[in-house]
């Protein structure tokens, strides 16, 4: 056998994760933190400190930053979490670590079990390779409409979304007005980079889906997300059998 195909060669070892922290790297993370807790307190002076403001929660890395900012600093901010009922088995490992790191209980919400079961008896178990429609449609069903319930009564909600992750989120703001919820949205890290990201989870030790370091850098559903290689965009494991103009899910698509 060849060294080219050996089973013993080592995994390649993805550098994204573990990138060189350097005093001027450390320093802008420093920065960016601040700025990203002062966000934070804006949401909550604004919108209230009562529950009024909550985090969605998705267990990526930039999800783990703002986790550990709203957490280790104790701020007023609901923390919750949708499980669509696919997630790979690593995303439901760094969930107990979190309860387990900061001592306390996750708020999950689940889809619809009756729309779950009309879908899948109707289209198929995996009918979201058929077409974007279809795709889009188990999207409602999973992630969509649970978000709904999980807004209801809120405020603002706060998100990890950055603006360098997608053709789709481009011109992404740190404040926004969700029209299709009916609430402020808060995207603090909006102008981080993934180095940044990585940079802050290294620091602070932080737990993060083992996934990443497997050339995942966006982590969905399991049957939806794929590892990427070398060059390719972060997103181009989600949906990749899908164009990049079409790649969301509802969750943070803008309504005029």
């Amino acid at each position: 056998m060849s060294e080219s195909v050996s089973f013993l060669k080592p995994r390649a070892k993805n550098r994204a994760t573990s990138p060189a922290l350097t005093d001027e790297l450390r320093t802008t993370v420093a920065v960016k933190r601040a700025r990203t807790l002062e966000l934070l307190h804006a949401a909550i002076e604004e919108f209230g400190a009562a529950g009024e403001v909550t985090f969605a929660n998705s267990f990526g890395a930039e999800d783990m930053v703002l986790t550990d900012l709203i957490l280790a600093e104790r701020l007023p901010i609901e923390i919750f979490s949708l499980d669509t009922g696919r997630l790979p088995a690593e995303t439901y490992t760094l969930m107990g670590e979190v309860e387990k790191r900061y001592s306390t209980k996750l708020k999950v919400f689940f889809p619809d079990a009756t729309a779950v079961e009309q879908y899948v008896r109707t289209e198929g178990i995996n009918a979201f390779y058929d077409s974007v429609e279809l795709r889009k449609a188990c999207c409602g069903i999973r992630k969509v409409e649970p978000l709904r319930r999980a807004l209801a009564g809120k405020r603002a909600w706060i998100t990890g979304l950055r603006a360098a992750q997608s053709t789709t989120r481009t011109e992404l703001a740190p404040r926004e007005f969700d029209a299709g919820n009916g609430l402020a949205k808060f995207n603090p890290l909006f102008d981080w980079s993934e180095q940044e990201v990585w940079a802050y989870i290294r620091i602070h030790d932080l737990p993060y889906n083992a996934l990443h370091d497997q050339f995942y850098p966006s982590i969905g559903c399991a049957p939806c997300t794929r590892s990427i290689a070398v060059g390719e965009d972060v997103r181009a494991g989600r949906w990749w059998w899908e164009n990049p103009e079409s790649k969301e899910c509802g969750l943070h698509v803008k309504k005029s």
